[in-house]
């Protein structure tokens, strides 16, 4: 009978759910902690809109993120949808960050997504205090405190995923919690999102960033093709939706300017994503009130899982 080598360092691998309001910073740290941009990221709130698992791998784990979308009180079928599928992220999951803005007060809010984050049964909880590079040390020290009235964490950890703050401390907190295992995805995968989502993700992105205030919560786009001409180049066709008419005239802009300067940006990311060359043409279509048809939300791919 041989026995194990006390010396010998236990493998882990879990999942861990991001929750918190919108903006709180959940796909900044994402991208932040899987070293490149896999998330979709602006000011703009409900920019996530689908759960995205994202894996990083170390020498003795793997950690896969669930970035989910932000928790709000919904005005439509959509904000339903996003609502539920933050919410669903909770269960079966071995560990839960609840992300908390440093620079925004503890509110109602925040206090709604810790009750879910009490009741919910992950092992582990973990408060993540995010852009610390906004305030003072001491103010982010605050936060903490007054954030750890809200539920009972295990610990917590202040983070600025733009300068690469404690980025590497959130993951080795999280991956000393998860439980004995093995890798559940492969080593060269670093997300489970489609090649054909990241690219309207990253359509949409550049939407939010570059369009009026009012306009992009009715902003969907579906990516409709990708054609690789050779391993080197590759052809995308992709569709902007909006609600209304006149919506479909701010998108494309005068002269055609804003779905060109949109296309342009979006482009840069997903030649960096693909490694190669990329021709983007880009549509704008028209769909009536789709945030309110759970049918064309489904069709979208937003509906949450059950």
């Amino acid at each position: 009978m041989s026995l194990a080598d006390p010396t010998e360092e236990v493998f882990r691998s879990g999942f861990v759910a991001l929750v918190g309001r919108p903006n709180a910073g959940k796909s900044t740290l994402l991208n932040a902690a899987v070293g490149h941009k896999v998330a979709a990221v602006s000011n703009v709130a409900q920019t996530t809109r689908r759960a995205m698992r994202a894996v990083i791998n170390t020498p003795t784990s793997q950690l896969v993120i669930v970035d989910t979308p932000g928790l709000h009180k919904p005005k439509d079928a959509l904000g339903k949808e996003l609502n539920r599928s933050a919410l669903g992220s909770l269960s079966d999951v071995d560990a839960v960050a609840m992300l908390v803005d440093a620079k925004s007060p503890v509110g109602r809010g925040d206090e709604w997504v810790a009750s879910h984050v009490k009741a919910c049964d992950a092992p582990y909880k973990l408060l993540v205090v995010t852009k610390a590079d906004l305030v003072s040390p001491q103010v982010a020290a605050e936060q903490v405190s007054a954030a750890r009235e809200m539920a009972d964490f295990d610990d917590a950890v202040v983070v600025s995923a733009q300068e690469g703050f404690n980025v590497d401390s959130f993951v080795s907190l999280v991956s000393a919690h998860l439980p004995e295992g093995p890798k559940w995805f492969p080593d060269d995968m670093t997300t489970d999102a489609s090649d054909e989502d990241l690219v309207a993700e990253f359509i949409r992105e550049k939407a939010f960033r570059n369009l009026r205030q009012e306009i992009p919560h009715s902003v969907a786009v579906t990516c409709d093709d990708i054609e690789w001409r050779d391993e080197d180049h590759a052809s995308i066709t992709a569709t902007i939706l909006v609600e209304r008419e006149s919506q479909k005239g701010i998108v494309i802009g005068a002269g055609g300017r804003m779905i060109k300067k949109i296309g342009t940006e979006a482009r840069r990311d997903i030649e960096r994503l693909f490694d190669a060359k990329v021709f983007l043409d880009l549509s704008v279509r028209v769909q009536p009130a789709w945030r309110r048809d759970k049918n064309e939300i489904a069709r979208l791919g937003l509906e949450a899982e059950d």
